[in-house]
């Protein structure tokens, strides 16, 4: 009885490994057009059919506490591109990954604003990404409920 407890315990621990390296939360903190600060936060998981990234994102200007979801998509030719598409289409980021930054550019849908983007990776305590998980499902379920 003590074997298959100790089993049972040792597949769940792998499982939760496996669950843990799935998924990730990166906060991004900066300004748009150098002086207005934003916060970006990024959930990336693993599609367990083909390895490939998806992201959940959104983000907010520091003054707001609304928070705008974006859509992003990886440029899979350039890694380190992505273009972020505003729920509703208010607006799109076009940013480049490099190392623990994010810098672009935000475009209206008009396409005739056209503001800078920078962004640096702060790193979050265990309560702060929970906050952070609650806040993107109750974003995305405003968004998308029938």
């Amino acid at each position: 009885m003590k074997k298959v407890i100790f089993f049972i315990a040792i597949c769940f621990s792998f499982l939760n490994q496996l669950s843990a390296q799935t998924k990730a939360s990166n906060l991004y903190k900066g300004t748009v057009d150098g002086k207005t600060p934003i916060t970006l936060y990024i959930q990336t998981s693993e599609n367990q059919c083909n390895a490939d990234l998806s992201y959940a994102a959104m983000y907010r200007y520091n003054k707001s506490k609304n928070w705008i979801q974006i859509y992003p998509t990886q440029n899979k030719k350039k890694e380190n591109e992505f273009v972020m598409v505003e729920h509703n289409f208010s607006g799109v980021l076009i940013l480049q990954k490099s190392g623990n930054t994010f810098t672009g550019l935000w475009i209206s849908p008009d396409a005739k604003k056209q503001l800078k983007v920078d962004v640096k990776e702060t790193p979050m305590t265990k309560k702060e990404i929970e906050n952070y998980e609650q806040t993107m499902e109750r974003v995305s379920f405003d968004n998308n409920d029938c």
